[in-house]
């Protein structure tokens, strides 16, 4: 991409969007094209096809997604396979019918079997039966990879798709029911020190393992493969090291400085037993991630200390 060539980042005050944008900037990019949701409707089609009319873009990152964490997967189910179809349908259409030289489509780990072998590699998609509680979002996503295999198929676009593993960072959701496991227990943690409280109650059982990749290592990941990376295939981008959610709760109760207990809730749903990515394919094209995982958490804990200080 040229410095000054017209990218537009759609969902740019997202976690991964505003990443994204911070990337770009750093690398000296000047013509980004940004909307917030208020400004355009992603789901709505009309609103789209005008922006990509006035605006022709040349390059776009779709980032924009409705996302959550378990319990919001599980809840809206309709709300999650409706939106991120539209969002999707809609902004890889207009890119196909405006010309735009390359899309990249951010998807999500949770596109795999939930008993897929691990890691998981790329070849493991469509092979097995989804993680029931977010299958919903699994099943837009699937469909948007497979949207841009088609365009590219019939009409030679130039559209990559790229699965991240589970991802946390700055402006990311610290809802306390519907934000994903590492901005929940942040938050958990941070009130309990703050009230005195003597636990801590964590989801599930605290076996599952998990991947975590910082999102501005994904946004550098992502502006690689913007130039380096063509194939029809998608990718996936983690660190390729795991946690399991124990773990991670004593890492994050370290990070904030909490000595309280912890409780494991096991009426909660555990979802997939674990879920680490392949990143065999990245690695060997040379992109590594730089963030670790102890500091990446103590870069988010000061986000989230920073808005709580704005609010």
């Amino acid at each position: 991409m040229k410095k000054d060539a017209k990218i537009y980042i759609a969902g740019h005050r997202g976690m991964v969007g505003s990443a994204i944008h911070r990337r770009l900037n750093a690398q000296g990019f000047s013509n980004l094209l940004l909307r917030t949701s208020g400004e355009l409707d992603l789901r709505n089609q009309q609103d789209v096809a005008e922006f990509f009319a006035a605006e022709k873009p040349e390059y776009v990152f779709l980032a924009a997604a409705k996302v959550g964490g378990i319990l919001a997967n599980n809840t809206f189910r309709a709300d999650f396979l409706y939106e991120n179809l539209a969002i999707q349908n809609n902004v890889i259409h207009q890119a196909y019918l405006h010309g735009v030289k390359k899309l990249l489509f951010l998807g999500s780990s949770c596109i795999y079997p939930k008993l897929a072998p691990q890691p998981i590699k790329e070849s493991s998609l469509l092979t097995g039966l989804l993680e029931p509680t977010n299958e919903p979002y699994a099943i837009a996503k699937i469909a948007g990879i497979k949207l841009c295999e088609a365009y590219r198929a019939q009409y030679g676009c130039n559209f990559i798709s790229v699965m991240p593993t589970n991802l946390y960072g700055y402006n990311d959701n610290y809802h306390p029911e519907h934000s994903h496991v590492m901005p929940a227990l942040i938050r958990r943690f941070h009130e309990a020190k703050a009230l005195g409280q003597p636990e801590v109650v964590v989801w599930g059982t605290g076996t599952p393992r998990r991947e975590f990749l910082f999102a501005d290592d994904l946004a550098d990941a992502c502006t690689y493969l913007m130039d380096h990376y063509t194939s029809p295939d998608l990718i996936n981008v983690g660190t390729g090291e795991d946690i399991s959610i124990r773990e991670l709760a004593n890492l994050i109760r370290s990070v904030v400085g909490y000595d309280g207990e912890l409780i494991f809730d096991r009426s909660m749903p555990d979802g997939t037993p674990r879920k680490l990515m392949d990143v065999s394919k990245l690695h060997e094209m040379g992109w590594r991630h730089k963030t670790s995982l102890e500091a990446g958490v103590k870069m988010a804990y000061e986000d989230f200390i920073g808005r709580i200080a704005r609010q």
